[in-house]
């Protein structure tokens, strides 16, 4: 099969030295589990899982269960950890793929036990308490009661403890965040005291992790930093402010294409649909192969900048589905099978992550998130 003619490369040596940035930071009494979720935040779910395996990582945390059959497939036995909804018609798939899960229902629980009493296995869950982000949970008496519902089956463990931070990375004033953690502290230890052994309390995303040693406990959930990516600029500062900022992230992800034409574009003339842009002088227009089905957001438009030969190329019109077109009137010598950089660095120059997702109006994780898994990620 020919080639994409758009690509990501990621670096295996910046994910391995981010994934020991976070083993300095939590020390070896915690499990180090990164989040390969949604194609690994747009990393390559396969690419990054067996990278973050060879560095070290303990377990491996996926959304649902296709994703872990697909890293069971490709001969990944190491933990992996389900954080998303399971229900009960695919307990016997949990069961056959040997994950952990995140639990907050009966049902789910009850039918764990008849797949798990079928096929002569355990499963172990963990169960996800609410705490003030009102997404996936319950509150503590519906945790005590799943709890002691498990303690009744024969094939389901509760082993963990879950919750999820609302506004961690959104804000320097972490009092709420602080309470939830407080809530989260009271329900181990009420748990606890109902005789649940708990080895594997986790709340820490990457920005609880950075910056709160307590919230490290048994393991720790790695998402966008183990990327090389800072979560927010609100962590970053909350980080210098508490003087834990000495953390070096590195992006590991670059995006590519190349040029497909270089076209000499007359003063006075429009270039794409809708003709949104208009040029001023006679330019040279480059055209790319890449588009909003790649990924590359259509808010782009007329406001985005590609490096070639090292230099800005401003986005000119608007995003295709398939191609883009970019002023390369400054950059001399570009011609057709030359490299673009949509994202990464090239020569002395950098596009981040954060930039597109400031022209977006998003977050870097969606950035990421949303290139296309048609475009190859190859391991560099």
């Amino acid at each position: 099969m020919p080639d994409r003619l758009t690509w990501c490369e990621v670096s295996r040596e910046a994910l391995l030295a981010n994934l020991a940035e976070f083993r300095r930071i939590v020390g070896a009494g915690c499990r180090l589990a990164p989040v390969v979720k949604s194609n690994a935040y747009g990393h390559g779910l396969l690419t990054a899982s067996r990278v973050f395996l060879d560095g070290g990582a303990d377990a491996l945390c996926v959304n649902d269960l296709w994703e872990a059959a697909r890293l069971r497939d490709e001969g990944i036995a190491a933990p992996i950890h389900v954080l998303g909804y399971v229900p009960p018609r695919q307990a016997a798939d949990a069961v056959g793929l040997g994950v952990t899960l995140v639990v907050y229902d009966r049902d789910v629980l009850l039918a764990l036990d008849a797949a798990g009493a079928a096929a002569g296995a355990t499963v172990e869950v963990h169960v996800k308490l609410e705490t003030g982000t009102n997404r996936q949970g319950v509150d503590l008496a519906g945790a005590r009661l799943l709890a002691g519902c498990a303690r009744g089956l024969s094939r389901v463990r509760v082993t963990g403890l879950a919750t999820h931070f609302a506004d961690i990375e959104d804000t320097t004033d972490h009092t709420f965040a602080r309470r939830q953690l407080g809530e989260f502290g009271a329900a181990a230890e009420a748990l606890r005291a109902d005789g649940i052994g708990l080895s594997a309390r986790n709340v820490g995303n990457s920005a609880a992790t950075i910056l709160w040693p307590e919230a490290h406990m048994d393991m720790v959930r790695l998402g966008i930093g183990a990327y090389g990516m800072w979560p927010s600029k609100e962590t970053y500062v909350s980080a210098a402010l508490t003087h834990r900022n000495r953390v070096t992230l590195r992006p590991a992800l670059t995006w590519k294409t190349v040029v497909a034409q270089v076209k000499e574009v007359p003063a006075g003339e429009y270039v794409g649909y809708g003709r949104t842009y208009r040029t001023t002088h006679s330019s040279r227009i480059a055209v790319l192969p890449v588009g909003y089905y790649d990924g590359y957001d259509r808010g782009l438009s007329n406001l985005a900048y590609v490096l070639v030969k090292g230099r800005r190329a401003q986005v000119r019109g608007r995003v295709c589905m398939n191609m883009i077109m970019v002023d390369v009137s400054d950059v001399p010598g570009v011609a057709a099978g030359d490299e673009a950089v949509l994202m990464g660095a090239q020569g002395g120059e950098a596009l981040t992550a954060e930039q597109f997702a400031t022209w977006a109006g998003t977050i870097n994780y969606e950035v990421t998130t949303r290139i296309a898994e048609s475009v190859p990620r190859v391991e560099v």
